[in-house]
């Protein structure tokens, strides 16, 4: 079987002018080769697409894949996560991972919060702020915690993201607008422990691969899980299993989250727990981080007992038995 590998280098973008922060989510050679090398491992021909416009021309020379495994995270617009699937369904080419639908829904965490709250899984209040003029009308319990609403691997969020007076708020909301320039999520901080839960598989064969607990130690951005903090984790961050009683507790609620939001074959729910020690959904990475020394999901997988090898071939399987079940 032919793999095509798309993917968003960072060196690419980093030669293009983009600075180190707008290109966080962007993909290591480390991780393409690491991705690249463990598909061949398990018995898959592979070929390098690249990113969105290495697609475009592949597409239109007359090149075809019999699967896509695809990590692009794109760049421009609330659908640049969206656009590869997108393009693969127009051309008929199957792929890993979730469909246009659900990248679009995801990347914007408010409307994947209104979609979770609506099937009853907890997760905080919040608001979301288009402009300054809305922060005049904020009814929620201080303290608070303030993020771009489309952004991932913590980009935007630093200890300013914990506010606990209006002033701040209003200081530090309008910094996130003029420097994003999209809206900001707001909601109700969530006082407990933080987890990461790994989900692999589609519907009713979903299932947790595993969990870790986030333990931010450093003093510098202390409580927050970064973009800092996850760059330097070694020295700023803790992860271990935690108990059986809320492992099991998290794994419902992160299933719960994965099934309702209708993610595929694999990816990280991250949950923290309220004043009431209740899990609460945080947000969903359907397009988890996969390098295989520093991302979370190999990382919280390596903690259960689940080698990078084994992880990259349950998501293919998910994969492929979704294809074959709905060519």
């Amino acid at each position: 079987m032919k793999i095509g590998l798309t993917f968003d280098l960072k060196t690419t973008y980093l030669q293009q002018g983009f600075s180190h922060e707008e290109v966080a989510e962007f993909d290591s050679e480390e991780t393409i080769a690491g991705i690249e090398s463990t598909l061949n491992e398990l018995g898959y021909q592979t070929e390098r697409i690249g990113n969105i416009v290495e697609l475009t021309q592949a597409l239109v020379s007359g090149k075809c894949w019999d699967l896509v495994f695809n990590i692009a995270e794109g760049y421009y617009g609330i659908g640049r996560e969206a656009q590869v699937p997108a393009l693969l369904d127009a051309f008929r080419i199957p792929y890993v991972f979730s469909d246009p639908m659900v990248l679009s829904l995801t990347l914007h965490k408010a409307m994947a919060k209104h979609v979770i709250r609506g099937n009853g899984i907890p997760t905080a209040a919040f608001v979301v702020v288009k402009n300054e003029k809305d922060l005049e009308n904020i009814n929620l319990e201080y303290p608070l915690f303030i993020k771009p609403v489309a952004e991932g691997t913590g980009k935007g969020i630093s200890q300013k993201s914990l506010v606990t007076n209006r002033m701040d708020l209003e200081l530090n909301a309008k910094e996130l607008l003029d420097k994003f320039k999209q809206p900001v999520l707001v909601e109700e901080y969530l006082p407990g422990r933080e987890f990461t839960v790994g989900i692999t598989g589609t519907g009713n064969e979903a299932a947790p691969c595993g969990i870790m607990e986030v333990i931010v130690y450093g003093k510098i951005e202390e409580q927050v899980y970064s973009l800092q903090n996850k760059e330097e984790y070694e020295s700023r961050v803790a992860y271990s299993i935690p108990e059986k009683s809320i492992t099991e507790y998290c794994y419902d609620v992160a299933l719960r989250s994965w099934n309702a939001l209708e993610c595929r074959d694999g990816g990280r729910v991250d949950l923290r727990l309220d004043k009431n020690g209740v899990p609460n959904f945080i947000e969903v990475n359907p397009l988890a981080g996969l390098n295989p020394i520093h991302s979370d999901l190999p990382i919280l997988c390596k903690l259960n007992g689940i080698s990078y090898k084994d992880l990259i071939g349950m998501i293919m399987q998910s994969a492929l038995k979704r294809i074959n079940n709905h060519p």
